[in-house]
Protein backbone atom coordinates (compact mmCIF):
# COMPACT_ATOMS: atom_id res chain seq x y z
CA UNK A 1 0.00 0.00 0.00
CA UNK A 2 1.31 3.39 -1.09
CA UNK A 3 2.06 5.68 1.83
CA UNK A 4 3.80 8.89 0.21
CA UNK A 5 4.49 10.65 -3.11
CA UNK A 6 5.28 13.68 -4.67
CA UNK A 7 1.47 14.51 -5.49
CA UNK A 8 0.02 13.71 -2.41
CA UNK A 9 -0.58 16.16 0.12
CA UNK A 10 0.69 16.00 2.87
CA UNK A 11 0.67 19.64 4.87
CA UNK A 12 -1.53 21.23 7.74
CA UNK A 13 -0.86 23.28 10.32
CA UNK A 14 -2.44 23.26 14.18
CA UNK A 15 -1.06 26.36 16.60
CA UNK A 16 -2.36 26.96 20.34
CA UNK A 17 -1.95 29.61 22.74
CA UNK A 18 -2.07 28.88 26.84
CA UNK A 19 -1.87 32.27 28.90
CA UNK A 20 0.36 34.04 29.09
CA UNK A 21 0.61 34.02 25.33
CA UNK A 22 -2.74 34.80 24.98
CA UNK A 23 -4.36 38.30 25.10
CA UNK A 24 -7.31 37.38 27.32
CA UNK A 25 -7.40 34.66 30.08
CA UNK A 26 -8.02 31.88 27.47
CA UNK A 27 -6.46 29.52 25.36
CA UNK A 28 -7.12 30.02 21.79
CA UNK A 29 -6.81 26.96 19.36
CA UNK A 30 -6.69 26.90 15.30
CA UNK A 31 -5.85 24.90 12.52
CA UNK A 32 -5.94 24.78 8.74
CA UNK A 33 -6.95 21.43 7.04
CA UNK A 34 -4.60 20.96 3.85
CA UNK A 35 -6.46 18.51 1.31
CA UNK A 36 -6.96 17.57 -1.93
CA UNK A 37 -7.93 20.69 -3.69
CA UNK A 38 -11.69 19.24 -5.11
CA UNK A 39 -12.25 17.39 -1.77
CA UNK A 40 -15.33 19.23 0.31
CA UNK A 41 -14.91 19.74 3.75
CA UNK A 42 -18.66 19.94 5.66
CA UNK A 43 -19.48 21.01 9.05
CA UNK A 44 -21.47 18.53 11.27
CA UNK A 45 -23.22 18.88 14.50
CA UNK A 46 -23.72 16.04 16.81
CA UNK A 47 -25.88 15.87 19.64
CA UNK A 48 -24.86 14.23 22.74
CA UNK A 49 -26.52 10.47 22.86
CA UNK A 50 -26.83 7.37 24.75
CA UNK A 51 -25.80 3.73 23.53
CA UNK A 52 -27.26 0.69 24.42
CA UNK A 53 -24.61 -1.33 26.13
CA UNK A 54 -22.92 -3.86 23.75
CA UNK A 55 -23.57 -1.34 20.88
CA UNK A 56 -21.12 -1.31 17.67
CA UNK A 57 -20.21 2.15 15.93
CA UNK A 58 -19.26 1.93 12.16
CA UNK A 59 -16.14 4.54 11.73
CA UNK A 60 -14.70 5.18 8.30
CA UNK A 61 -13.83 1.46 7.79
CA UNK A 62 -14.00 -0.35 10.50
CA UNK A 63 -16.32 -1.11 14.13
CA UNK A 64 -15.43 -0.32 17.19
CA UNK A 65 -17.04 -0.83 20.58
CA UNK A 66 -19.69 2.02 21.53
CA UNK A 67 -19.59 4.18 24.97
CA UNK A 68 -22.47 4.71 26.71
CA UNK A 69 -22.51 8.17 26.50
CA UNK A 70 -21.10 10.53 23.90
CA UNK A 71 -20.63 14.24 24.33
CA UNK A 72 -22.20 16.82 21.91
CA UNK A 73 -19.47 17.48 18.84
CA UNK A 74 -19.03 19.68 16.36
CA UNK A 75 -16.86 18.78 13.59
CA UNK A 76 -15.13 19.89 10.44
CA UNK A 77 -14.59 16.85 7.97
CA UNK A 78 -14.01 15.75 4.46
CA UNK A 79 -17.20 14.66 3.75
CA UNK A 80 -16.32 11.04 2.80
CA UNK A 81 -15.19 9.83 5.87
CA UNK A 82 -16.85 9.65 9.31
CA UNK A 83 -13.91 11.29 11.46
CA UNK A 84 -12.93 14.63 10.98
CA UNK A 85 -10.06 17.21 10.56
CA UNK A 86 -10.64 19.20 13.59
CA UNK A 87 -13.40 19.78 16.02
CA UNK A 88 -15.07 20.64 19.55
CA UNK A 89 -16.95 19.17 22.26
CA UNK A 90 -19.54 20.57 24.59
CA UNK A 91 -17.20 20.68 27.22
CA UNK A 92 -14.71 22.72 25.52
CA UNK A 93 -12.29 20.03 24.04
CA UNK A 94 -10.27 20.44 20.60
CA UNK A 95 -8.07 18.50 18.50
CA UNK A 96 -6.79 18.22 15.24
CA UNK A 97 -4.51 16.07 13.53
CA UNK A 98 -1.35 16.04 11.34
CA UNK A 99 -0.17 13.42 8.51
CA UNK A 100 3.44 12.14 9.80
CA UNK A 101 5.56 9.22 8.64
CA UNK A 102 7.96 7.84 11.02
CA UNK A 103 10.97 4.86 10.92
CA UNK A 104 7.39 2.76 12.21
CA UNK A 105 5.99 1.28 8.91
CA UNK A 106 2.79 2.14 7.68
CA UNK A 107 0.50 -0.26 7.99
CA UNK A 108 -1.40 -1.99 4.67
CA UNK A 109 -4.55 -3.06 6.54
CA UNK A 110 -7.52 -0.79 7.30
CA UNK A 111 -8.15 -0.05 11.08
CA UNK A 112 -8.75 3.16 12.52
CA UNK A 113 -7.78 6.37 10.25
CA UNK A 114 -6.36 9.29 12.58
CA UNK A 115 -9.31 11.63 11.79
CA UNK A 116 -11.87 8.82 13.16
CA UNK A 117 -9.00 8.87 16.33
CA UNK A 118 -9.69 12.59 16.61
CA UNK A 119 -14.27 12.39 16.34
CA UNK A 120 -13.84 9.60 19.18
CA UNK A 121 -11.61 11.17 21.34
CA UNK A 122 -13.91 14.13 21.52
CA UNK A 123 -17.06 12.33 21.57
CA UNK A 124 -15.62 10.46 24.40
CA UNK A 125 -13.46 12.82 26.63
CA UNK A 126 -14.22 16.07 29.06
CA UNK A 127 -10.42 17.38 29.03
CA UNK A 128 -7.51 16.95 26.83
CA UNK A 129 -5.70 14.96 29.24
CA UNK A 130 -8.88 12.55 29.09
CA UNK A 131 -8.75 12.74 25.09
CA UNK A 132 -5.28 12.07 24.75
CA UNK A 133 -5.88 8.77 26.71
CA UNK A 134 -9.02 7.55 24.52
CA UNK A 135 -6.94 8.25 21.93
CA UNK A 136 -4.06 6.07 22.53
CA UNK A 137 -6.65 3.54 24.16
CA UNK A 138 -7.92 3.08 20.94
CA UNK A 139 -4.44 2.84 19.05
CA UNK A 140 -3.41 -0.05 21.71
CA UNK A 141 -6.66 -1.90 20.76
CA UNK A 142 -6.90 -1.35 16.80
CA UNK A 143 -4.43 0.66 15.44
CA UNK A 144 -4.68 3.13 12.73
CA UNK A 145 -4.32 2.26 9.18
CA UNK A 146 -6.49 2.77 5.66
CA UNK A 147 -6.01 5.06 2.92
CA UNK A 148 -6.88 8.97 3.95
CA UNK A 149 -8.11 10.24 1.18
CA UNK A 150 -10.82 9.65 -1.50
CA UNK A 151 -9.36 8.00 -4.69
CA UNK A 152 -7.90 4.59 -6.00
CA UNK A 153 -4.53 5.36 -5.19
CA UNK A 154 -4.07 4.71 -1.28
CA UNK A 155 -2.50 7.52 1.09
CA UNK A 156 -1.81 6.60 4.62
CA UNK A 157 -0.14 8.07 6.93
CA UNK A 158 0.28 8.05 10.96
CA UNK A 159 -0.86 10.96 13.26
CA UNK A 160 0.41 14.04 15.57
CA UNK A 161 -2.61 15.64 17.07
CA UNK A 162 -2.88 18.93 18.85
CA UNK A 163 -5.30 18.51 21.55
CA UNK A 164 -6.51 21.69 24.20
CA UNK A 165 -9.02 22.57 26.30
CA UNK A 166 -9.77 25.50 29.00
CA UNK A 167 -6.83 25.02 31.28
CA UNK A 168 -3.88 23.49 28.92
CA UNK A 169 -2.62 21.81 25.81
CA UNK A 170 -1.06 18.57 24.63
CA UNK A 171 1.01 17.52 21.56
CA UNK A 172 0.35 13.68 21.25
CA UNK A 173 2.62 12.01 18.33
CA UNK A 174 2.42 8.87 16.88
CA UNK A 175 4.39 6.08 15.62
CA UNK A 176 2.29 3.36 14.55
CA UNK A 177 0.76 2.13 17.71
CA UNK A 178 4.00 3.96 19.79
CA UNK A 179 3.54 7.31 21.02
CA UNK A 180 5.01 10.61 23.14
CA UNK A 181 3.30 13.19 24.74
CA UNK A 182 4.19 16.74 25.68
CA UNK A 183 2.04 18.83 27.93
CA UNK A 184 1.67 22.55 27.45
CA UNK A 185 0.85 24.55 30.37
CA UNK A 186 1.60 27.99 29.42
CA UNK A 187 3.06 29.64 26.16
CA UNK A 188 2.25 28.61 22.92
CA UNK A 189 2.85 25.85 20.09
CA UNK A 190 2.39 24.40 16.87
CA UNK A 191 2.78 20.82 14.62
CA UNK A 192 3.14 20.62 11.16
CA UNK A 193 3.26 17.36 9.69
CA UNK A 194 6.92 15.94 11.34
CA UNK A 195 7.45 14.82 14.93
CA UNK A 196 8.50 17.46 17.35
CA UNK A 197 8.21 15.99 20.79
CA UNK A 198 11.88 15.77 21.53
CA UNK A 199 13.15 15.05 25.36
CA UNK A 200 10.60 16.92 26.94
CA UNK A 201 8.27 14.07 27.07
CA UNK A 202 5.05 13.99 29.89
CA UNK A 203 3.97 10.81 28.86
CA UNK A 204 4.81 8.24 26.38
CA UNK A 205 3.83 4.15 25.81
CA UNK A 206 5.21 1.89 27.88
CA UNK A 207 7.17 0.05 25.21
CA UNK A 208 8.43 3.24 23.12
CA UNK A 209 12.48 3.02 24.53
CA UNK A 210 12.76 -0.97 24.11
CA UNK A 211 11.46 -0.95 20.45
CA UNK A 212 14.19 1.74 19.25
CA UNK A 213 16.49 0.14 21.60
CA UNK A 214 16.06 -3.15 20.36
CA UNK A 215 15.91 -1.33 16.66
CA UNK A 216 18.94 0.34 16.88
CA UNK A 217 17.69 3.53 16.52
CA UNK A 218 18.73 4.69 20.12
CA UNK A 219 21.46 3.37 22.15
CA UNK A 220 20.04 3.50 25.46
CA UNK A 221 22.37 5.95 26.96
CA UNK A 222 22.55 9.58 25.23
CA UNK A 223 19.21 11.52 26.72
CA UNK A 224 15.89 9.95 24.61
CA UNK A 225 14.72 12.67 22.11
CA UNK A 226 11.86 11.08 20.46
CA UNK A 227 11.42 13.17 17.65
CA UNK A 228 14.73 12.27 16.61
CA UNK A 229 14.65 9.02 17.17
CA UNK A 230 11.97 7.86 15.47
CA UNK A 231 11.65 10.07 12.56
CA UNK A 232 13.03 9.05 9.02
CA UNK A 233 16.42 9.92 7.96
CA UNK A 234 15.60 10.76 4.86
CA UNK A 235 12.73 13.20 4.92
CA UNK A 236 10.44 12.90 1.52
CA UNK A 237 10.20 16.66 -0.17
CA UNK A 238 7.30 18.14 1.01
CA UNK A 239 8.16 17.20 4.79
CA UNK A 240 11.85 19.13 4.52
CA UNK A 241 8.93 22.01 3.24
CA UNK A 242 7.05 21.32 6.42
CA UNK A 243 9.98 22.32 8.15
CA UNK A 244 9.92 25.55 7.01
CA UNK A 245 6.44 26.10 7.69
CA UNK A 246 6.90 24.81 11.67
CA UNK A 247 9.52 27.35 12.14
CA UNK A 248 7.68 30.16 10.31
CA UNK A 249 4.58 29.37 12.47
CA UNK A 250 6.68 29.37 15.81
CA UNK A 251 8.00 32.72 14.54
CA UNK A 252 4.70 34.31 13.81
CA UNK A 253 3.39 33.22 17.48
CA UNK A 254 6.16 34.21 18.82
CA UNK A 255 5.92 37.89 17.58
CA UNK A 256 2.60 37.90 18.82
CA UNK A 257 3.39 36.62 22.72
CA UNK A 258 1.01 37.91 25.27
CA UNK A 259 -1.13 39.44 22.34
CA UNK A 260 -2.84 36.53 20.42
CA UNK A 261 -6.22 36.56 20.05
CA UNK A 262 -8.35 34.69 17.98
CA UNK A 263 -8.35 37.34 15.24
CA UNK A 264 -4.34 37.02 15.63
CA UNK A 265 -5.34 33.43 14.61
CA UNK A 266 -7.00 33.70 12.13
CA UNK A 267 -4.53 36.19 10.99
CA UNK A 268 -1.92 33.45 10.67
CA UNK A 269 -3.87 30.80 9.09
CA UNK A 270 -4.61 33.12 6.39
CA UNK A 271 -0.45 33.72 6.02
CA UNK A 272 0.78 32.60 1.99
CA UNK A 273 3.80 33.69 2.34
CA UNK A 274 4.80 30.91 5.03
CA UNK A 275 3.01 28.45 3.09
CA UNK A 276 0.47 27.60 6.55
CA UNK A 277 -2.34 29.11 3.67
CA UNK A 278 -1.92 26.79 1.12
CA UNK A 279 -2.47 26.65 -2.15
CA UNK A 280 -0.18 25.03 -4.30
CA UNK A 281 -0.49 21.91 -6.53
CA UNK A 282 -3.15 19.59 -6.39
CA UNK A 283 -3.69 20.67 -3.17
CA UNK A 284 -4.58 23.45 -0.81
CA UNK A 285 -6.07 24.59 2.24
CA UNK A 286 -9.95 23.33 2.48
CA UNK A 287 -11.52 24.31 5.96
CA UNK A 288 -9.74 26.20 8.79
CA UNK A 289 -11.54 26.78 12.21
CA UNK A 290 -10.39 28.53 15.12
CA UNK A 291 -11.79 28.09 19.10
CA UNK A 292 -11.89 30.43 22.46
CA UNK A 293 -11.59 28.45 25.30
CA UNK A 294 -11.93 30.73 28.31
CA UNK A 295 -10.30 30.08 32.00
CA UNK A 296 -13.16 30.97 33.30
CA UNK A 297 -15.96 28.14 33.06
CA UNK A 298 -18.77 29.90 33.24
CA UNK A 299 -18.29 31.69 29.84
CA UNK A 300 -19.07 29.54 27.19
CA UNK A 301 -16.41 28.06 24.30
CA UNK A 302 -16.76 29.62 21.12
CA UNK A 303 -15.77 28.56 17.55
CA UNK A 304 -15.43 29.68 14.42
CA UNK A 305 -15.63 27.67 11.63
CA UNK A 306 -14.96 28.05 7.64
CA UNK A 307 -16.65 25.34 5.89
CA UNK A 308 -14.78 26.78 2.69
CA UNK A 309 -11.61 26.63 0.70
CA UNK A 310 -9.03 29.34 1.24
CA UNK A 311 -9.00 31.33 4.80
CA UNK A 312 -7.99 34.25 3.07
CA UNK A 313 -11.00 34.36 0.82
CA UNK A 314 -13.62 32.82 3.75
CA UNK A 315 -15.46 33.48 6.72
CA UNK A 316 -14.94 32.33 10.18
CA UNK A 317 -18.56 32.43 11.51
CA UNK A 318 -18.93 31.85 15.12
CA UNK A 319 -20.30 28.22 16.61
CA UNK A 320 -21.50 27.84 20.72
CA UNK A 321 -22.96 25.20 22.04
CA UNK A 322 -26.03 25.59 23.53
CA UNK A 323 -30.01 24.76 23.65
CA UNK A 324 -30.69 25.67 20.24
CA UNK A 325 -27.61 24.24 18.73
CA UNK A 326 -28.51 22.52 15.29
CA UNK A 327 -27.39 20.88 12.04
CA UNK A 328 -26.59 23.94 9.15
CA UNK A 329 -28.45 22.41 6.23
CA UNK A 330 -26.26 24.54 3.67
CA UNK A 331 -23.17 23.08 5.35
CA UNK A 332 -23.88 19.12 5.13
CA UNK A 333 -23.00 17.25 1.78
CA UNK A 334 -25.22 15.10 0.13
CA UNK A 335 -25.58 10.97 1.25
CA UNK A 336 -25.34 8.45 -1.23
CA UNK A 337 -25.95 5.48 1.21
CA UNK A 338 -24.55 1.71 0.26
CA UNK A 339 -23.76 3.30 -3.51
CA UNK A 340 -20.88 5.32 -1.51
CA UNK A 341 -17.90 5.22 -2.84
CA UNK A 342 -16.14 4.89 0.47
CA UNK A 343 -18.71 1.96 0.95
CA UNK A 344 -18.41 -0.05 -2.19
CA UNK A 345 -16.12 -2.58 -2.67
CA UNK A 346 -13.35 -2.33 -4.13
CA UNK A 347 -13.29 1.59 -2.87
CA UNK A 348 -13.22 5.02 -4.62
CA UNK A 349 -13.44 3.48 -8.03
CA UNK A 350 -16.34 6.31 -8.85
CA UNK A 351 -17.00 9.87 -8.16
CA UNK A 352 -19.45 11.65 -6.78
CA UNK A 353 -20.29 15.41 -6.21
CA UNK A 354 -20.27 16.26 -2.14
CA UNK A 355 -20.41 20.00 -2.35
CA UNK A 356 -22.72 21.60 -0.48
CA UNK A 357 -24.66 24.72 -0.83
CA UNK A 358 -22.22 27.23 1.04
CA UNK A 359 -19.05 25.57 -0.71
CA UNK A 360 -21.14 25.88 -4.35
CA UNK A 361 -21.86 29.33 -3.60
CA UNK A 362 -18.62 30.39 -2.27
CA UNK A 363 -16.80 29.04 -5.62
CA UNK A 364 -18.63 31.16 -7.55
CA UNK A 365 -18.06 33.98 -5.51
CA UNK A 366 -13.98 32.87 -5.62
CA UNK A 367 -14.83 33.11 -9.78
CA UNK A 368 -15.86 36.67 -9.01
CA UNK A 369 -12.78 37.55 -6.66
CA UNK A 370 -10.39 36.59 -9.36
CA UNK A 371 -11.88 38.02 -12.02
CA UNK A 372 -13.62 40.47 -11.86
CA UNK A 373 -11.90 43.72 -9.48
CA UNK A 374 -14.02 46.06 -8.29
CA UNK A 375 -17.17 43.45 -7.37
CA UNK A 376 -14.56 40.75 -6.22
CA UNK A 377 -13.22 43.51 -3.93
CA UNK A 378 -17.00 44.23 -2.66
CA UNK A 379 -17.86 40.65 -2.25
CA UNK A 380 -14.27 40.21 -0.35
CA UNK A 381 -14.86 43.29 2.03
CA UNK A 382 -18.67 41.64 2.70
CA UNK A 383 -16.70 38.23 3.88
CA UNK A 384 -14.72 40.61 6.33
CA UNK A 385 -17.79 42.82 7.66
CA UNK A 386 -19.57 39.36 8.57
CA UNK A 387 -16.49 38.00 10.02
CA UNK A 388 -16.15 41.18 12.13
CA UNK A 389 -19.48 41.43 12.93
CA UNK A 390 -18.91 37.34 14.14
CA UNK A 391 -15.81 38.59 16.77
CA UNK A 392 -17.76 41.50 17.82
CA UNK A 393 -19.96 39.26 19.07
CA UNK A 394 -17.71 37.02 21.16
CA UNK A 395 -16.12 39.86 21.99
CA UNK A 396 -18.97 41.41 23.71
CA UNK A 397 -20.02 37.82 25.18
CA UNK A 398 -17.19 37.01 26.89
CA UNK A 399 -16.80 40.75 28.02
CA UNK A 400 -20.55 40.05 29.62
CA UNK A 401 -21.80 43.05 28.08
CA UNK A 402 -24.26 41.10 25.91
CA UNK A 403 -25.57 37.60 26.87
CA UNK A 404 -28.15 36.29 24.63
CA UNK A 405 -30.68 33.70 25.59
CA UNK A 406 -29.31 29.92 25.31
CA UNK A 407 -31.35 29.26 22.28
CA UNK A 408 -30.32 32.40 20.21
CA UNK A 409 -26.61 31.50 21.00
CA UNK A 410 -27.34 28.04 20.03
CA UNK A 411 -28.19 29.11 16.58
CA UNK A 412 -25.78 31.59 16.07
CA UNK A 413 -24.08 29.70 13.28
CA UNK A 414 -26.45 28.96 11.55
CA UNK A 415 -27.31 32.56 11.17
CA UNK A 416 -24.32 33.19 10.51
CA UNK A 417 -24.35 30.58 7.51
CA UNK A 418 -27.68 31.52 6.35
CA UNK A 419 -25.94 35.67 6.04
CA UNK A 420 -22.82 34.41 4.03
CA UNK A 421 -25.03 32.38 1.74
CA UNK A 422 -26.91 35.87 1.29
CA UNK A 423 -23.96 37.77 0.42
CA UNK A 424 -22.93 35.05 -2.45
CA UNK A 425 -26.49 35.01 -3.78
Amino acid sequence: MASWSSDTPCSCDCFVSVPPASAIPAVIFAKNSDRPRDEVQEVVFVPAGTHAPGSRLQCTYIEVEQVSRTHAVILSRPSWLWGAEMGANEHGVCIGNEAVWTKEPVGEGEALLGMDLLRLALERSSSALEALRVITDLLARHGQGGSCREDPTPFCYHNTFLLADRTEAWVLETAGRLWAAQRIQEGARNISNQLSVGTDISAEHADLRTRALAQGWWDGQSTFDFAQVFSLTQQPVRMEAAKARFRAGQQLLQQQQGGITAEVMMGILRNKESGICMDSGGFRTTASMVSILPRDPTQPCVHFLTATPDPSRSVFKPFIFGAGAAQAPQVLSPTFGAWDPVRTQPRFQTQVDRRHTLYLRHQVALGLIESEQDRGQQLWQKQRDLEQEGLEAARRLLAGEQVPPPQELGGLFQAFVERESQVYA
